[in-house]
């Protein structure tokens, strides 16, 4: 009752301010209430609510989100922002002409959402209630420079709610932790699952540092939710305390990144029931494993489709050719839970699509008879550190403006805790050469966030290039991994 007249007084001031459906929320704050009273909001009159501003987006990247979404209205909390160290972000935002207000948070507000700044003698009328309206807008780190924005309605975002929560049983007696913040698509739909279920949801609002176990076991939470680095941390606690059991979960559904055979076998060998998941953005998490599933199909597969979403595999050099059960492909879907497309880039959403109007993820795998998928690889470059996506394009841009560098080319590591770290593989001009410290400050300075920073060095003088004069990355990728490469530290 309280969360929703907290909505309703919230859509009442946006309403009061100026704001018309269709109008965009911008939320540039960590894990927070406000955040799920706007993103309510939204579905509740037809506004469009984009959390993604994240910690690891500079303020350049926000304000161009919101520039190019034209923001109507911006709840901020200081600091927030790779490069922000107070409120940097409301000069630009309030230079957009289409800002009505910025909702300014405080760090305590003392149990009431938005600091008390919301006028609650307005009147609303009831809900619109049109759930085929784009409610929620995500901008997502793509295989270009500048991120796209994916759209969605409650519809395509309550599928694979509503899948997960039917399967795992979830209702009023699960307490939901998403260690996941609601800037990433794998947080919110957390947050729908744990409305589906009718239960409680517990924000992840915390210090870094603070103990997972001591969390879970004083909110008494029993369905998890993050990426594989989330695992890890809690595997590693599970091991300092010398536990053999942990019991407290029903499942831990673990997504947004390729989840380590070992980690998944670790989690299942403790009595944790793995939920191994699996989506996009665009597709929500369609990809869930399931209940009392053998170990090996845990450890091995990414589960199966929630219902009203299907997969397919396709020939990686012909998206159109269909591949039977057991082969590898390019993995694409279609259903319910696919997005509406990307904001005002009709060419990118058509790009996307087979000739059958299937979506093409990118990414490799198989699929078996009972329709279980199993991941092999990445036909795209996206690094994945951690469940984070860093775009190398972007890094080889900025690092080739140095006039130091001939060629550049950003690619992955394998790491055991987050699955992958960046390595920036540089080419010197000729008589030229440059440390990697003085790269990274290059870097900072051109506007690449520090999440997104190279951790590993390696300057080549010689190296193999493709037709097209760029540095051969598959050969890169494939000396670092048998030795003859090695990365160094930075």
């Amino acid at each position: 009752r309280e969360l929703g007249d907290a909505v309703d007084g919230f859509a009442a001031d946006l309403v009061h301010r100026g704001l018309k459906p269709g109008d965009t929320i911008f939320v540039g704050a960590p894990n927070s209430i406000e955040t799920i009273i706007a993103l309510l909001a939204a579905s509740r009159d037809g506004f469009v609510c984009c959390p993604s501003p994240h910690r690891n987006h500079t303020i350049a990247e926000i304000a161009d989100m919101c520039a190019r979404a034209s923001c109507a209205a911006y709840v901020h909390q200081s600091g927030h922002g790779a490069d922000a160290a107070g409120d940097e972000i409301l000069s630009l935002i309030r230079e957009l002409p289409s800002v009505r207000h910025i909702y300014e948070l405080t760090p305590d507000n003392d149990g009431n959402p938005f600091g008390g700044s919301i006028e609650t003698e307005h009147k609303i009328d009831p809900p619109a209630g049109n759930p085929d309206l784009i409610t929620y807008l995500a901008f997502t780190s793509g295989s270009t420079g500048k991120p796209k924005g994916v759209m969605h309605s409650d519809n395509t975002q309550l599928v694979a709610a509503r899948g997960i929560a039917g399967a795992w049983d979830l209702g009023p007696d699960t307490v939901t932790l998403s260690l996941s913040p609601f800037s990433h698509n794998l947080g919110c739909g957390t947050l729908w699952s744990s409305l589906v279920a009718g239960g409680e949801f517990v924000l992840h609002d915390w210090p870094r540092g603070e103990s997972l176990i001591d969390r879970i076991e004083a909110a008494g939470v029993n369905y998890l939710v993050g990426v594989p680095t989330h695992a890890m941390d809690l595997l590693a606690e599970i091991k300092s305390r010398g536990l053999s059991r942990f019991d407290a979960l029903k499942s831990f559904r673990v997504s947004a990144a390729a989840c380590p055979e070992h980690v998944a076998a670790d989690l299942y060998d403790l009595g944790i029931p793995v939920q191994k998941g699996y989506g996009m953005t665009e597709t929500n998490g369609h990809q869930l494993g399931l209940p009392g599933e053998a170990r090996d199909r845990v450890l091995h597969t990414s589960g199966v489709c929630c219902p009203g979403y299907a997969l397919c595999v396709f020939d990686a050099n012909d998206p159109d050719r269909a591949l039977p059960p057991g082969e590898t492909g390019l993995v694409a879907g279609r259903g319910a839970s696919l997005m509406l497309g990307y904001f005002q880039d009709a060419a990118a959403t058509v790009a996307c699509l087979n000739a059958d109007n299937w979506f093409l993820t990118g990414d490799l795998g198989t699929l078996d008879e009972d329709g279980y998928l199993r991941l092999t690889g990445r036909k795209k470059e996206l690094i994945v550190r951690g469940g984070h996506n860093i775009n190398p394009n972007l890094i080889e841009d900025y690092a080739l403006r140095h006039d130091a560098i001939d060629l550049a080319a950003a690619i992955p590591v394998p790491d055991d805790r987050l699955g992958e770290r960046a390595c920036l593989a540089v080419m010197f001009a000729a008589g030229r050469s440059l440390s990697a410290a003085d790269m990274l400050d290059h870097l900072t300075n051109e506007g690449l966030s520090r999440y997104d920073l190279p951790e590993f060095w390696l300057p080549q003088a010689d190296i193999s290039l493709m037709p097209n004069g760029k540095m051969d990355k598959l050969e890169i990728i494939r000396r670092v991994r048998d030795g003859s490469l090695v990365p160094e530290p930075v």
